[in-house]
């Protein structure tokens, strides 16, 4: 029988940039806390991320990373892929098209 992933979906919107990163790395602190191993960030309804917004994701992965954790993104709209492939965070970050493509990619292979 194959364990199920404990894993946490977190789904910031509208802009996200330095003053509305707090609540975002405070959602993955408290994820971590409760042994959470693997976190996935939808940003699907995230309609603006400036470099602030990536500073804090980087922040965001280091504290996973560092807790042996995983963390993925999906559903990245065209500026924020920019963004990240401007600045080489594309090779950095696990990113999957859709929650669909990391259930595909994430889940099946850790189920």
């Amino acid at each position: 029988m194959k364990a199920e992933v404990q894993f946490e979906v977190i789904q910031p919107t509208d802009v996200l940039n330095g003053p509305n990163t707090a609540a975002l790395r405070k959602q993955v602190q408290a994820c971590l806390e409760k042994g959470v191993k693997l976190v996935l960030i939808d940003l699907q309804d995230v309609t603006f991320m400036d470099s602030a917004g990536l500073g804090s994701l980087v922040t965001i992965l280091k504290s996973v990373r560092s807790a042996q954790g995983k963390l993925c993104l999906c559903s990245v709209n065209a500026q924020i892929r920019m963004l990240f492939e401007l600045t080489g965070m594309d090779k950095v970050f696990q990113i999957y098209r859709d929650r669909e493509a990391f259930n595909q990619n994430v889940l099946s292979q850790n189920g």
